[in-house]
């Protein structure tokens, strides 16, 4: 699920813990690539964040399991799930203090 907010000159390695993220690196495109376990390892939470001086982009959602190969579908993501929309807000609301 894709949203968006003003940036108002936010600390990012601040906004991702306080909304329960861990930063794991960045993707190809320069989005800060970060998770929040729900388990041990999985499910968890997946979280794209790409900056830019007027807006801060998000793309979050849910790996229900280890990414697959073979046969097998490579990724078992959920995107729109009322657990992503909860957790979209729950972000906002940490956030948006």
């Amino acid at each position: 699920m894709k949203f968006q907010i003003y940036n108002q000159q936010y600390n990012l390695p601040d906004l991702i813990r306080r909304a329960g993220y861990k930063a794991i690196g960045r993707s190809d495109q320069g989005e800060l690539n970060c998770i929040k376990p729900l388990g041990r390892d999985y499910p968890r939470f997946h979280l794209y964040i790409l900056e830019t001086p007027e807006i801060i982009k998000f793309n979050l959602h849910l790996d229900q399991k280890r990414p697959s190969y073979g046969e097998e579908t490579m990724h078992s993501g959920d995107y729109e799930s009322e657990t992503v929309k909860s957790e979209v807000q729950y972000i906002k609301d940490r956030i948006l203090v």
